[in-house]
C-alpha cells in the first residue's frame, strides 16, 4: 500500500522546491510591506503582517505536491473549507491580502515567476496608492466629539475657547440628558486642527466638564463605545 502511495506523489526536484519556497517568500515579503505602509493608521495586525509572507510559500508547496492529480486538488477542496469555517473573519482588506497571497503562491507553485512578480508589483502598489488617495480624502473628514457634563454647567458657551484652539470647524449634532437627568451628553461634529495633541485637547475638556466622560473619535467607533 505505501509502495501505491508514493508512485502516485509526482515527482519532485527538492532544489526545484526549495527555489520556488524561496520565491514565495521574496514576494510574501513585498505583500507585507505593502500591507503595512497602506495602513496609514498604524493599526495593521503584525501576526497578519508575518501570515502574509508565509503563506505564498505554503500554496507554492502545496501546488507541487498536487500537480495535475484532480483527486488530490479536490480533496485540499475540501481541506480549505474546513479552514475557512474555523477562521475569524476579518475586514474587506485583510480578506483581500489573503487572496492576493495565495494567488501569488499559486503562480509561483506553477514556475509562472514573471506572472507572479509583476502581479505582487502592480497589485501592492495599487493597494498602497489607493489606500493613499482614501486617507487623503478622509483627512478632513468629520469627527464625533461626545461631552459628558453636569446639569448646572452652561454648556453653551463653555467649550468656545478650547474649540477655536484646537478645531477647525464643530456644530452640534445633538443633546440628551443622561444619569436619571443629572447629565447632559452633548454630541459634537468636529474637525480638528492639523497636528493637534489630542491629550492635551481632551485633559483641557475634563477640567471644564469635571472629569466626566469624553469620547472623541470617528463616527462608527465612538457608536461602539456608547450605545444610545
Amino acid at each position: 500500500m505505501l509502495d501505491t502511495i508514493f508512485t502516485s506523489l509526482p515527482e519532485l526536484s527538492l532544489i526545484r522546491t526549495v527555489i520556488r519556497m524561496f520565491a514565495a517568500l521574496i514576494a510574501g515579503g513585498f505583500i507585507s510591506l505593502s500591507y503595512i505602509h497602506s495602513d496609514k493608521r498604524q493599526k495593521y495586525s503584525s501576526n497578519f503582517a508575518m501570515t502574509v509572507i508565509i503563506l505564498p510559500a505554503i500554496v507554492s508547496v502545496v501546488i507541487t505536491l498536487i500537480g495535475s492529480d484532480l483527486a488530490k486538488a479536490i480533496s485540499l477542496g475540501g481541506v480549505f473549507a474546513l479552514v475557512r469555517f474555523r477562521s475569524v473573519p476579518g475586514d474587506s482588506r485583510d480578506i483581500a491580502y489573503v487572496f492576493f497571497a495565495m494567488v501569488v503562491g499559486l503562480a509561483i507553485g506553477m514556475d509562472c515567476y514573471a506572472i507572479a512578480f509583476a502581479l505582487t508589483a502592480v497589485v501592492a502598489l495599487s493597494f498602497t496608492l489607493l489606500q493613499k488617495l482614501n486617507y487623503a480624502k478622509n483627512k478632513n473628514a468629520s469627527e464625533i466629539l461626545k461631552i459628558t457634563v453636569p446639569e448646572d454647567l452652561n454648556f453653551k458657551d463653555a467649550f468656545t475657547d478650547l474649540f477655536n484652539e484646537y478645531l477647525d470647524k464643530y456644530t452640534i449634532s445633538s443633546i440628551r440628558t443622561t444619569n436619571m437627568g443629572t447629565l447632559y451628553q452633548i454630541t459634537y461634529d468636529v474637525i480638528p486642527k492639523e497636528g493637534i495633541d489630542e491629550k492635551a485637547f481632551i485633559d483641557a475638556l475634563r477640567v471644564k466638564n469635571g472629569n466626566l466622560n469624553i469620547i472623541l473619535g470617528k463616527h462608527e467607533e465612538t457608536a461602539e463605545l456608547m450605545p444610545l
